[in-house]
């Protein structure tokens, strides 16, 4: 088994000694640092580029820059989204998000984690667990978003929120670690 189909699978991998891996690393640093260096007001360069980078792309997203990612291609992005700067997807696990998503400044969306465990954390080895975000959902500035969490439909998440476990659909969530405080 690849160390890319291990990851895929929720196991611990190895992305730093694989040659594939690393390639789709560097590829996409090349894709959103040439997307990063785009006049802003250049918007049909930066449409063309930014679906290079991403997996699947709908109609009307804009992502201001500067954006980062891990990959790009496990990026999953819905119709109507908006990023704000400073925008980063650690998409080694599939990262899918909805229509009529907004995104504060920023915001992370993190896959990747690491063992507790030292001498596996010291061998490179990590885990990637993909993140869902549903439709009609505002995430606020400053907000980072844990592996394995799925975020339901018309959610807000406040800022500086930690969000480290799965938001149920139609709620207003905060805080660190981010919980429900009310039903929208």
């Amino acid at each position: 088994m690849t160390e890319q189909e291990k990851g895929e699978k929720g196991m611990l991998y190895d992305p730093d000694h694989d040659a594939n891996l690393k390639g789709q690393w560097r590829h996409a640093q090349e894709l959103y640092f040439r997307y990063n260096q785009i006049i802003p007001t250049n918007t049909v360069s930066r449409d063309k580029l930014i679906r290079e980078i991403l997996g699947k792309a709908g109609k009307n997203i804009v992502v201001l820059s500067p954006f980062y990612c891990d990959r790009g291609k496990n990026i999953s992005i819905g119709d109507n989204f908006f990023s704000n700067m400073n925008f980063t997807v650690l998409d080694d696990g599939k990262v899918t998000i909805g229509n009529n998503v907004f995104i504060a400044p920023n915001v992370g969306i993190y896959t990747a984690g690491h063992p507790l465990d030292k001498d596996l954390r010291n061998k490179s080895l990590e885990y990637a667990y993909p993140v869902t975000i549903g439709n009609d959902v505002w995430i606020g500035a400053g907000v980072s978003i844990l592996p394995g969490v799925t975020i339901g439909d018309n959610v807000v998440i406040g800022a500086g929120s930690l969000v480290n476990r799965d938001i149920p659909s139609n709620s207003l969530a905060v805080g660190n670690p981010c919980r429900v405080i009310r039903k929208l």
